[in-house]
């Protein structure tokens, strides 16, 4: 199924046809099947709401340039055509940024809220820093070699300093990545009242674990559990462990 938002038609799938609703903000370029065992779960007794970003899964790529509020409008604005009120919104990564926006920023009332390892709170890094000056510098050093091998050892230079997650888009969506990790919500999650549980993998590289203690003492309203062996996706690497959490916070 497809909405539109801004001309541009997003991908949803919904699960279930319970009263009580569950909306999944995933990360970024995520599949559905890390889902699926939540899903399933939770079906007989919710709706549930499921999206691919645009670019992403069954969602066309973007035509136009993206900022982050785009993103949070966007649900919003389907929330809103569906008439749901009070849902429980379960964010992952890049979707802790949308759910930053949805509830600090545009005051979205959600009965609970579960954050799992989710991005948005820039932090300064010298090597990042310095990492982007060498990358500035090598740039205009390549007007020093012929023009036929400058767009080899250009190329060769993107690869090298950018990320998978960058490589992976279509030129139109750079610039919108560029948009969302430029930005930093940390005072939008501030802003955030209700009931929330902050999960966490200890071991997690992309988005460290300092980020959760922050996020717990930010929203006064929380919990945190850490999943010691963990990484990035803590959720899915135990679901046994994270189906046993969610009842306890969601039905508590």
């Amino acid at each position: 199924m497809f909405f539109l938002y801004k001309k541009q038609k997003i991908y949803y799938e919904k699960y279930g046809n319970g009263e009580k609703k569950l909306i999944i903000l995933p990360g970024w370029g995520e599949v559905k099947y890390t889902y699926s065992f939540i899903m399933n779960h939770f079906e007989k007794d919710y709706t549930i709401y499921y999206f691919d970003y645009p670019g992403f899964g069954n969602s066309p790529s973007l035509n136009i340039e993206f900022e982050m509020n785009d993103y949070a409008l966007m649900i919003l604005s389907f929330l809103k055509k569906k008439r749901i009120v009070n849902p429980i919104i379960l964010a992952h990564s890049f979707g802790g940024r949308i759910a930053s926006l949805l509830l600090g920023k545009y005051q979205y009332f959600c009965q609970k809220l579960i954050l799992v390892d989710v991005a948005g709170i820039k932090h300064f890094s010298f090597k990042i820093f310095f990492k982007k000056k060498i990358y500035q510098l090598l740039k205009i050093l390549l007007y020093l070699f012929p023009d036929c091998k400058r767009s080899y050892f250009k190329e060769k230079l993107f690869h090298l300093f950018s990320s998978p997650d960058y490589q992976k888009v279509s030129l139109p969506m750079r610039k919108t990545f560029q948009n969302i990790v430029k930005k930093n919500l940390k005072n939008y999650y501030k802003s955030i009242n209700c009931e929330t549980l902050i999960l966490w993998g200890k071991k997690d590289k992309d988005t460290p674990l300092k980020d959760a203690s922050i996020l717990h003492k930010m929203i006064s309203n929380s919990g945190l559990v850490i999943y010691q062996k963990c990484g990035h996706f803590s959720y899915y690497e135990l679901p046994y462990n994270t189906l046993l959490i969610l009842d306890s916070f969601i039905k508590k």
